[in-house]
């Protein structure tokens, strides 16, 4: 038996927090700050946020209605599409209709389980190269090395190695463009151009700059033919066999954004995440190591690898109920409906929350509580009450390659160094898009014996 660890989480008001709140200070720069204690035990609330009518269904069966059941009525939200178009254009993430379902059947078999698998051996030779640089007691900033390996193993899986894809540069560029988010957010619901107005705002708009600029040198650089036969060789032949050349390239380099960023981004976040709170119960980090370096014993790179490390995987899987990669998403809705209660006019908006879902009281026992044992075998949940991936036909198409990359880079670390906290340190989550611990993560490194 553990003894009983709660992670940190934003402060909770008792009672309903005014919209405009979310506008303003650190409500403005994290999604997840601010809620009242009420928004963990309401089945639904909804709100008036600057003339959109917002409804945030807190059921597993209501937020079944609108990812699977009734999915087909509930699309990107415009205001979504305003928001990223600048930066993944009409990639999978952001389309709809038929557009979205060509992508997703060209992007679809590049996240096989047998692809998957080919890739362990890259996620593995990441893992080593990135620790091997390490050293004993060192201060490490978790965060940064995370994010640094998961965008080498991105260039690597996905981009053929491209060296212009895993250079701090392109590192900076991107945590840029996610923090500008916020800004034009506000600007997006206000019906404004998207112009930026703060020192973030224009570093946001270099970052997107830079990454357009870049993703479009990539891919030109492949033409005609598509190059080597890496994800993006094999997407690009697929969309110039199913566009006319002006929109296969556009949709080329959209979709090349989107798997770049969100590529890497959230599984760098869930890595950290999961480092976190390992270093903050260090029994059980021992049990993971263990765990850990008998599976590579067995093989380091072996595809079987992910399936020799059950107790890191509930860890891993505890992590992102406790910290989702994406703490929100949203839908409109095409047509009239019902949920639970609640009438849903066209053209609402429905916002589905992980961060609340995942730590809801009528949902979970103690839901604030780190518990890896909740996705013990035999433990059962409504499918629709933990989406890390969201749910329905737009689950995430590559939730199977982050948990592979994932549970290999965790065990790479994890059989060679422990990991304890920083004294004094004060661990926040932060982030509109995604969450990562605000001003990183920074670790005391020992290696193990």
């Amino acid at each position: 038996m553990t003894e009983r660890f709660i992670p940190p989480h934003p402060p909770r008001s008792a009672g309903p927090v005014p919209v405009w709140r979310g506008f303003v200070g650190e409500r403005a720069r994290t999604a997840v700050y601010g809620w009242s204690e009420r928004a963990f035990e309401l089945p639904y609330f909804g709100r008036k946020v600057f003339g959109y009518n917002v409804h945030i269904p807190l059921t597993p069966d209501a937020v079944q209605r609108v990812l699977l059941d009734n999915a087909a009525n509930y699309v990107k939200p415009d205001i979504v599409k305003t928001l990223l178009d600048p930066t993944i254009g009409r990639g999978l993430l952001s389309s709809d209709g038929q557009l979205w379902r060509d992508q997703r059947k060209i992007v679809a078999a590049n996240f096989a389980p047998a692809a998957i698998d080919a890739l362990i051996p890259v996620f593995a030779r990441t893992a080593r190269n990135a620790s091997e640089a390490w050293r004993a007691a060192d201060r490490l900033d978790m965060a940064e090395a995370a994010t640094a390996t998961t965008m080498r193993i991105i260039a690597d899986a996905l981009f053929a190695g491209d060296p212009r894809l895993a250079t701090d540069a392109a590192m900076a560029h991107i945590a840029a463009a996610l923090e500008g988010v916020s800004e034009a957010r506000l600007q997006a619901l206000l019906g404004l151009p998207l112009f930026p107005w703060s020192r973030r705002g224009r570093r946001a708009l270099r970052g997107r700059t830079y990454l357009r600029q870049t993703l479009t040198e990539v891919v030109k650089d492949r033409l005609p033919d598509g190059g080597p036969d890496d994800f993006l060789g094999r997407l690009i032949r697929a969309l110039y066999d199913k566009f006319e050349s002006a929109e296969a390239l556009a949709l080329a380099v959209d979709n090349a954004a989107t798997f770049y960023l969100a590529g890497h981004e959230t599984t760098a976040n869930t890595i950290t995440w999961t480092l976190f709170l390992l270093s903050e119960q260090p029994d059980l980090q021992t049990q993971a190591a263990d765990e850990a370096r008998a599976a590579l014993a067995a093989g380091a790179d072996d595809p079987a690898l992910p399936d020799r490390l059950p107790l890191l995987r509930r860890i891993v899987e505890e992590s992102m109920r406790l910290y989702p990669p994406v703490p929100r998403f949203d839908r409109q809705a095409v047509a009239a409906d019902q949920l639970g209660e609640a009438l849903v006019s066209p053209g609402d908006i429905v916002s589905i929350w992980p961060w609340l879902l995942h730590r809801h009281r009528k949902l979970w026992d103690d839901p604030d509580a780190f518990d890896a044992d909740r996705f013990a075998p035999g433990r059962e949940r409504h499918r629709f009450q933990y989406i890390p991936f969201g749910g329905g036909p737009r689950v995430c198409v590559g939730s199977r390659f982050a948990t592979a990359e994932a549970l290999t880079v965790l065990a790479h670390w994890l059989a060679r160094w422990s990991f304890a906290p920083e004294p004094g340190r004060e661990v926040r989550p932060s982030g509109m898009v995604t969450l990562r611990p605000a001003g990183g993560l920074p670790l005391r490194l020992t290696a193990r014996p």
